[in-house]
């Protein structure tokens, strides 16, 4: 017997069947039915892990060579990319154009939606046109269903200019998509619990994604000491007391001699940290941590064992 026409073949667009009577639950139900659905997520996540580290290794060769890492997306998938971006240069300290992202339906999609705007495939070659994008570059599209007519123009035009390209998607991509990249992360958390609400299920899997990505490269990259954040940019209270803390932790020195480390270190924590551990001066850390590739554990050893 043929499937009824109205069934959709992707994963993202077929109705749940423990959800169908969430229209008539309590407030504590839903949250239940939710919470069920959510936690298969981290297990999807999981199943793509190979082809996540693969894709965080073809990053951290980009980021060497000089080239970005660009996120391109439609409506929720569109925000994430932005939001994951937009969050590197605090926590890692990295220029800003080094991961950017790219939405259909500019900035103005970020704060209101703008559905159409993933229909407009001519907008997603142009995306790529305007960002300049080039060989040395990682380009991940971002699609939950993997059919993004915005998303496929973007790849399509990413690749015809030499570029790394990557789908990241919770349904299986059509052939086109998947022979237009280089890797596919497919995350198949199944059917949403509202059907087609992508924000759901697929937008958690693909934040835990790209929280991964840009993490992975960067602790790849040297960003960290041990999981201390010693690139983090000193921009606001929060930060600054968190980066005096690192350095009276892993140079056993007392909150004033921080502060002043890190201001002869011009605010930048990992090189006060060289500096106060070596006893040497600016410049001299510089060129030690140059010759360590940016890891401070090659300069200064073993980071401070955790405190229970």
């Amino acid at each position: 017997m043929p499937s009824p026409d109205y069934l959709d073949p992707r994963l993202t667009e077929r109705r749940n069947p423990r959800t169908v009577g969430i229209d008539v639950a309590s407030a504590l139900q839903i949250v239940d039915l939710l919470n069920a659905e959510d936690r298969l997520v981290a297990e999807a996540v999981y199943g793509a892990r190979r082809d996540i580290a693969a894709v965080i290794e073809l990053v951290v060769t980009a980021f060497r060579q000089g080239g970005r890492l660009i996120y391109v997306g439609a409506g929720t998938s569109g925000r994430l990319g932005v939001l994951d971006a937009s969050e590197c240069p605090p926590t890692f300290g990295t220029p800003p154009e080094m991961v950017i992202g790219l939405i259909a339906g500019g900035a103005a999609a970020l704060v209101r939606s703008q559905e159409g705007a993933e229909d407009d495939a001519g907008a997603g070659a142009a995306a790529i046109r305007d960002a300049s994008v080039e060989v040395r570059d990682v380009l991940v599209g971002i699609a939950a269903s993997g059919t993004t007519p915005f998303v496929r123009s973007a790849l399509g035009e990413a690749r015809r200019r030499g570029a790394t390209t990557v789908m990241l998607t919770c349904s299986d991509p059509p052939p086109d998509v998947a022979d237009a990249c280089d890797r596919l992360i497919v995350v198949p958390v199944g059917p949403e619990a509202v059907t087609g609400s992508t924000r759901l299920k697929a937008g958690t899997a693909t934040k835990l994604v790209l929280n991964t990505l840009t993490t992975g490269a960067m602790v790849r990259l040297g960003k960290t000491l041990g999981n201390l954040m010693v690139d983090l940019q000193t921009s606001s209270t929060k930060l600054h007391d968190r980066s005096e803390r690192i350095v009276m932790e892993v140079c056993d020195v007392d909150r004033p001699q921080a502060r002043a480390a890190i201001a002869a270190a011009d605010g930048r924590v990992k090189l006060a940290i060289v500096m106060a551990r070596r006893g040497v001066d600016a410049a001299t850390a510089e060129r030690l941590l140059e010759a360590a590739g940016g890891a401070v554990r090659r300069v200064i050893g073993d980071p401070p064992p955790v405190i229970p």
